[in-house]
């Protein structure tokens, strides 16, 4: 094996990270930029199914390797969680005994080297998105889909009995106060590392706009029955103009939002089309009916845009006084819309907001954190 004493590590990460467009993919990507910028020269290594290869990423590591993911359905009647066995690699494996240096596994998805013997007495941290049981059991409950509801199940139930593999690693960094308290309820040497956005200032408009802003991945149900709910019940016979962006919505939303002429929605948008409607919105506004992981849009509405109103479950666990309007019922999301829209996004709001998220959130701190356990 090579020296060990340089400042390399190996990232194995559940996609490519780039296009840095839905939450765990930001994370890893804004993870990578942070330990670049200490001096680490990281070894990534990607599962790939449908994102082309990224000059971006290839520019931060010092290498990259690419693995396809086995999508073969067969694998749905494995014990071993889908997620994970679609992305067991013997090159991988081979990949990462060529040395020893320190490895972050991106999920529970990226797990399966845990099983691997070889890998024993290794540096191993896991970085825990989710309670991964738990968050497919809630995506089952929302899931229309017969189909697809029953994988979920299933897969729920095999994440759960899968989750003890944990215990083999070298520590497990959660990425919210929320999944913190459930990891170290089960298991030792648990860290907060709250997640990756890519921003490290606050910059927001001043002034006003004409519309509220909903955006996330409109793949997931968790979001695309969030934007319904606000289709149907917040601004349907409203005079607020709502945009909804996001990816891949299903074909029931885009008739939903038709039938709504105060609704647009926005298929796609790319990296700066997003930032742009993220900036110039009134209101962004974040709703979600499960309480998972520090959400990234949150991060990302509070540095960049106007005023975030947001229910109770999109920030639960977080001191969010003085950075976002709290509404849970439709009645209350109209009144605090009605009330915004009309009052101007001022310096001195610009001001409270920076002095708010210095203490709300660092990724400066994070890194800090994350340097001193890898060693």
């Amino acid at each position: 094996m090579r020296n060990t004493f340089d400042k390399h590590i190996h990232i194995v990460s559940f996609d490519i990270p780039c296009p840095a467009n839905y939450g765990g993919v930001i994370d890893v990507f804004f993870k990578l930029k942070a330990l670049a910028e200490r001096g680490y020269k990281i070894h990534l290594h990607c599962f790939e199914y449908g994102r082309e290869h990224s000059p971006r990423v290839e520019a931060v590591c010092e290498s990259v390797n690419y693995y396809k993911r086995n999508m073969w359905l067969g694998q749905i009647l494995n014990s071993i969680p889908y997620i994970v066995k679609s992305r067991i690699s013997e090159s991988l494996i081979q990949n990462l005994l060529k040395d020893d240096y320190p490895i972050i596994l991106e999920g529970l998805h990226s797990c399966g080297v845990l099983l691997d013997k070889r890998m024993a007495g290794r540096k191993i941290f896991v970085r825990a998105h989710n309670v991964e049981h738990d968050y497919y059991q809630y995506l089952a409950e929302t899931e229309k889909s017969f189909r697809k509801r029953t994988f979920l199940r299933m897969e729920s139930a095999k994440l759960r009995r899968f989750e003890p593999i944990l215990a083999k690693a070298s520590g497990i960094l959660a990425i919210s106060q929320k999944e913190y308290e459930y990891f170290k309820q089960k298991y030792d040497n648990v860290y907060l590392i709250p997640a990756y956005d890519g921003f490290d200032k606050v910059d927001i408009m001043e002034g006003m706009g004409d519309y509220v802003l909903y955006h996330g991945n409109l793949e997931v149900s968790e979001n695309y029955n969030a934007a319904g709910f606000l289709i149907n019940e917040v601004f349907k016979g409203s005079d607020v103009k709502l945009k909804i962006a996001g990816m891949n919505p299903p074909k029931h939303l885009v008739a939903c939002a038709e039938k709504v002429p105060n609704v647009e929605l926005i298929v796609n948008p790319d990296d700066e089309q997003l930032q742009n409607l993220i900036s110039n919105a009134q209101i962004n506004i974040l709703v979600t009916a499960q309480s998972t992981g520090l959400k990234l849009k949150l991060l990302n509405a509070l540095y960049n845009g106007r005023y975030c109103v947001v229910n109770d479950k999109m920030v639960e666990g977080l001191d969010v006084e003085g950075l976002c309007y709290v509404a849970n019922t439709a009645d209350e999301m109209k009144a605090v819309v009605a009330d915004l829209m009309s009052k101007p996004f001022d310096a001195e709001k610009i001001a409270h907001r920076k002095s708010r998220m210095d203490d709300f959130y660092s990724s400066s701190r994070n890194t800090d954190k994350l340097v001193e356990l890898l060693g």
